[in-house]
């Protein structure tokens, strides 16, 4: 049962083309934000579409697959971890950030055309 707690399973688009970043350690990060859309209808019986935005952070292999396969739009499913944390701003307000830590992707969909 231990590898259901803090699971997190997504299927969805990506929002903006990912923020790579690479640390001096030779590894890459990789930052970008999830849509996932949920359909269902309405009391009026009209069908309606709820989105929910996701903010995603791959480190090392992960990043790079992200790098090299991914781009705005691209519908992908990622498993990871939820992770929060706080950072204090230029004000010296404490603000707190829910991630997903990806520990796996999939690319979905279909493949992009060859040039």
């Amino acid at each position: 049962m231990s590898s259901i707690k803090n699971h997190v399973q997504l299927i969805g688009n990506i929002g903006q083309d990912p923020t790579i970043t690479n640390l001096e350690n030779g590894k890459k990060v990789a930052r970008f934000s999830l849509a996932t859309n949920e359909h269902f209808k309405n009391a009026k019986g009209e069908k309606q579409t709820e989105t929910s935005w996701h903010a995603i952070v791959a480190w090392g292999s992960i990043a790079e697959i992200i790098e090299k396969f991914t781009s705005k739009g691209k519908e992908v499913a990622i498993t990871g971890k939820l992770k929060t944390r706080s950072y204090t701003s230029k004000d010296e307000q404490t603000h707190y950030i829910t991630e997903v830590v990806a520990n796996d992707i999939l690319l979905l969909g279909s493949k992009p055309d060859k040039a």
